[in-house]
């Protein structure tokens, strides 16, 4: 079962194939050629990994970014991010980096932030003189903020995976590596933008405008706030945070901005649906390609090997970031943590490792996955979002990516960068 599970999923990758579908159909033929259990077994592991409360909180997450969204955020947000820093040289990429850091706040998801104001930063970057490319390049290496800033979809099934994090835990310890991220984003920014001269021609805006501009950004500001301090104070779960989320963005969109009006509320519910089912998807697949490894002893089987060889704390976390880095080339992130976390979060336990310090280190590095080709979904999108030909976002990408690298090793050697601040608040 196992030769024919892993065989099946890497040439159905291979094809081309989505990889929700690649894992259900892999997890079905070991199954079959195993001709141990019944094929609904399949389709019961895929429910069985759906089945469950704190699942509940992705939809409503969902929604809430996609009426912010519809609500002229992604809007104000740019202008409030663009008067502080447009002014300077290289100032409209500190601006989409701002942004993108901001926005990531509200979404939790990288492919709606660089489909969304990442798109639009772009355009704006264009007309000023920035190359095209490169452009895309810095909102597709940005846009990875998204789910590792709170709050976010991905932490949320890591803690239904490792049972010794909490999603407020996994919220708090996301905002270092995220500003981390968002820092070294900024820096490459600096030094391209200082080799090409990358400049603005737009003067910083009077006290008075970028006065009224904040103020007018604070309403979105605030719901960042709302989500972590009633987590935090124990007011309402992360569950209960996302349908908050949910009224508070219908309330600013409608009232406070006044931009969001009723009849565009059906295509967004059809749009946080579908992103909705798509999750969802993935982590079915997921469930019963994690199962068919389960009951063949793969996890117990890979374990005993790793603990076999003795290997140290730091040794094991930087052979677990290589591994993550090359199953990440063909994986998505969600799929990597349920099929992988359950393996590795009880080593790394065992080691001595802190978990909020691996979770940490293993939701970074798989979501850099999403800009390594060839799968790099996050490529693809902002490809398709920005109108620029994938070979020439790719010649633009690598000071980013050893950026990226640079900071997943120090969280990775400085476990305080992760665990600092959920340990300080109490989680």
């Amino acid at each position: 079962m196992t030769l024919t599970l892993f065989i099946a999923v890497v040439v159905l990758l291979a094809l081309g194939f989505p990889v929700a579908f690649a894992l259900i159909i892999s997890a079905a033929l070991a199954v079959a050629v195993g001709g141990r259990y019944p094929q609904l077994v399949v389709f019961k592991e895929m429910f069985t990994g759906i089945d469950s409360f704190p699942l509940m909180a992705v939809p409503f997450f969902i929604l809430a970014a996609e009426l912010m969204s519809g609500g002229a955020l992604t809007a104000v947000l740019l202008r409030f991010a663009a008067q502080f820093v447009g002014h300077l040289r290289g100032g409209l990429g500190y601006a989409n980096v701002l942004s993108l850091t901001l926005f990531s706040g509200i979404s939790g998801s990288a492919l709606a932030d660089a489909a969304g104001p990442g798109s639009m930063m772009v355009k704006m970057m264009d007309k000023a003189g920035y190359g095209r490319a490169y452009a895309a390049a810095l909102t597709s290496a940005t846009a990875i903020v998204g789910p590792i800033i709170p709050p976010s979809i991905i932490m949320i099934i890591y803690a239904m995976q490792d049972e010794q994090v909490s999603v407020g835990g996994l919220f708090m310890a996301g905002f270092v590596p995220g500003l981390l991220i968002a820092l070294a984003m900024a820096g490459v920014n600096w030094r391209i933008s200082k080799a090409r001269d990358y400049r603005s021609g737009d003067p910083r805006p009077p006290a008075r405008e970028m006065l009224v501009t904040s103020i007018k950004a604070l309403p979105a500001l605030l719901l960042i706030a709302l989500i972590l301090v009633g987590i935090r104070f124990g007011v309402f779960t992360p569950t209960e945070a996302s349908v908050v989320a949910v009224f508070y963005a219908l309330v600013c969109g409608k009232w406070i901005y006044r931009t969001l009006s009723w009849k565009a509320l059906p295509a967004i519910a059809a749009r946080s649906a579908m992103l909705t089912a798509s999750v969802l998807l993935v982590m079915a697949a997921s469930a019963a390609f994690s199962w068919v490894l389960t009951v063949e002893g793969v996890p117990q089987a890979l374990s005993q090997t790793i603990i076999d060889w003795q290997l140290s704390p730091w040794m094991f976390l930087l052979a677990v970031n290589l591994l993550l880095l090359l199953f990440g080339i063909f994986m998505e992130p969600l799929p990597g943590v349920m099929i992988l976390v359950p393996i590795l979060a009880p080593i790394a336990a065992a080691l001595g490792i802190d978990p909020t310090h691996f979770a940490m280190v293993v939701i970074v590095n798989l979501t850099l996955g999403m800009i390594t080709p060839p799968v790099g979904s996050l490529l693809f999108v902002t490809s398709v979002a920005t109108r620029v030909p994938m070979n020439a976002l790719l010649r633009e990408l690598p000071p980013f990516l050893w950026a990226h690298l640079a900071v997943l090793l120090l969280l990775t050697f400085v476990p305080a960068l992760s665990t600092w601040l959920p340990h300080t608040l109490g989680f």
